[in-house]
């Protein structure tokens, strides 16, 4: 019997030798070269199947909670060639001269005494997240951790916490993935022989004789990034995406535009660390950014208030606010109604995208209720169709219906905010024998609705259908396949923001 033990214990312990052998044998080691990074998948399978994010912009700039988050900017600037001069006399006139009452001087009254990151966390789950985090760094140089890199950082000033810890801590603990975003990039004052002529493309704060950001203090410069370049590179921009990937193990990091300032070999260290620390941690992670900055073969692509007009070959985000303004928290805020932001999820999804929605808490760290409601909303929607949403796939054709949005871009963004959905605008999608027809907006009851993707003439492959039903719902729905596509009698009763039929074939 003891040798039979024997026998069992050494063959189970060669076996785990063995599959712990083949796990490292698995492991990429990223060098620091594009080749060598393409070999990561840019879109794992987690974002695939989520669909769904959430972010924020807080820090130091929604103190003053005018504007917009360039206010650390535009409080330097008596007359903006972009932006004009509202900025610069608001702040003249409620703190006085930008000279002696500088941005840092915002820094003590960035509080967050109301922040519970236990409260956002499961705000976030509620409302259908399946990922969420920080703006752990703005272009303004103020770090919302725990920062050995930097004196401007939420431990040493501000709040007094780490605020990214926390939630790392709480939006986990929820279930969630963790993500990081960084905009820190433009934080470096890069100028030409008229700097304050400069647009913030390259350098964020504006270099004004007098200004605090052309100040000499060893401190204040490592805020408003008044430091030789090669300096900067090799003792802040890099260290502190190091810093956060070492500490809090981010799932995902995301960078705004900027991104292409920053020297080739610095991005491809950056890649290559953060891509071997997550196969040490045997994690899949991905990498976002916002044009043409790192290949799309190892990172995803951004679009920022804007989204494709047609069906992505690849996996690709749109970063969009719940505000029609500011994605920082302003005064004077105005809330976009819930169904519009689901009708852009739904169609995002559609087309093989994913949405990372940014939400504008007060500097206090209170989430007003009106932003609240808005999530919530979706929340209540998702828990009731989000099959139609997470883990599915695009089908043969992202959708139809008349309403049309803009081609291009952020430079079309205005043309994207005027786009209204309407219930007779349909988006498909599609799992292993289900296919999803999802209309946005509730079409009227008791009628009959046609879905011209299933016409023969235009369908990939014979379907032959089984059921038709609504999730949730006991209702039957008559159903009929003519040549010009398949017809739906619509339910007794439509009232939600965006109506889904679950038609399962064989």
């Amino acid at each position: 019997m003891r040798l039979i033990l024997l026998i069992v214990f050494f063959s189970i312990a060669s076996f785990s030798c063995k599959t712990k052998k083949q796990e490292e044998s698995k492991k990429i080691h990223f060098e620091q070269t594009w080749e060598s990074l393409s070999q990561h998948e840019s879109a794992p399978e987690w974002l695939k199947n989520d669909k769904f994010g959430i972010y924020f912009h807080w820090g130091v700039y929604t103190v003053p909670a005018f504007g917009f988050e360039w206010y650390p900017r535009l409080m330097h600037k008596k007359n903006d060639k972009y932006f004009g001069s509202d900025i610069y006399e608001h702040h003249l006139d409620t703190y006085g001269h930008p000279s002696e009452f500088g941005y840092h001087d915002f820094v003590p009254m960035f509080k967050a005494e109301k922040f519970d990151p236990e409260a956002w966390a499961e705000l976030f789950k509620k409302a259908g997240a399946k990922f969420a985090g920080p703006v752990a760094e703005h272009s303004d140089g103020f770090s919302m951790w725990a920062s050995n890199i930097t004196p401007w950082n939420a431990m040493d000033k501000g709040p007094h916490q780490d605020i990214v810890g926390e939630l790392e801590k709480t939006i986990r603990g929820q279930g969630l993935k963790f993500i990081t975003t960084f905009h820190h990039a433009v934080n470096l004052q890069r100028y030409s022989d008229k700097p304050e002529e400069t647009y913030f493309r390259n350098s964020y704060y504006p270099y004004i004789n007098g200004m605090p950001p052309t100040s000499n203090d060893p401190e204040l410069k490592y805020l408003y990034g008044n430091i030789p370049e090669q300096q900067w590179l090799n003792e802040v921009w890099f260290p502190k995406l190091k810093e956060v990937i070492d500490n809090y193990n981010p799932d995902l990091m995301w960078f705004d535009s900027g991104l292409d300032l920053i020297p080739e070999n610095y991005r491809k260290e950056f890649a290559a660390y953060y891509l071997n620390q997550a196969e040490d941690w045997g994690k899949s992670v991905a990498i976002v950014r916002k044009q043409d900055d790192l290949p799309l073969s190892m990172s995803i692509n951004d679009l920022e208030k804007s989204r494709m007009n047609r069906m992505g070959k690849h996996v690709w985000m749109t970063d969009e606010t719940i505000s029609t303004g500011s994605w920082g928290y302003t005064n004077d805020l105005v809330i976009k109604p819930a169904e519009d932001i689901l009708h852009v999820l739904i169609d995002i999804v559609s087309k093989n995208g994913v949405l990372l929605l940014n939400i504008s808490p007060k500097s206090d760290g209170v989430i007003p209720d009106n932003q609240k409601d808005v999530l919530l909303k979706m929340g209540d929607w998702l828990g009731k169709y989000g099959e139609a949403i997470y883990n599915t796939r695009p089908w043969y054709i992202f959708g139809e219906g008349p309403t049309l949005q803009p081609e291009g871009n952020f430079e079309n963004h205005s043309d994207f905010k005027k786009v209204k959905y309407s219930a007779e605008d349909v988006r498909y999608t599609t799992t292993k024998n289900v296919i999803y027809a999802v209309t946005l907006g509730s079409p009227e009851p008791n009628k009959k609705i046609v879905f011209k993707a299933f016409s023969p003439s235009e369908v990939t492959r014979e379907l032959k259908i089984k059921n038709i039903a609504i999730p949730g719902s006991s209702q039957i729905i008559e159903y009929e396949m003519k040549e010009d596509g398949l017809w739906v009698k619509t339910p007794d009763v439509m009232n939600e923001m965006a109506v889904v039929f679950k038609i399962e074939i064989e």
